[in-house]
């Protein structure tokens, strides 16, 4: 299992990895930080991007701030850093 530090922007005019900021990916959604709803939308677009499902990715701390750690089931952290360079 890896985990990832993200920094999470909400309220931006599209959804789109930024790159590291950091050791922590920078990321930039459009749904607004209220009721978990950006979490929902970096979990979705991370498992897009991995190619994996929503349910091997999970947001383990900061889920009511934007810096968070996510743990992402099935890889380690050396695939994770790979797939976003």
């Amino acid at each position: 299992m890896a985990r990832l530090n993200v920094k999470v922007v909400p309220g931006s005019s599209r959804d789109q990895i930024v790159g590291w900021l950091g050791d922590a990916l920078k990321i930039k959604v459009m749904a607004a930080p209220e009721k978990g709803k950006a979490n929902v939308a970096v979990v979705e677009l991370l498992a897009s991007k991995l190619g994996i499902s929503t349910d091997d990715i999970k947001v383990v701390s900061g889920n009511s701030v934007p810096s968070k750690v996510i743990s992402i089931t099935g890889m380690d952290d050396e695939t994770i850093k790979k797939a976003f360079e």
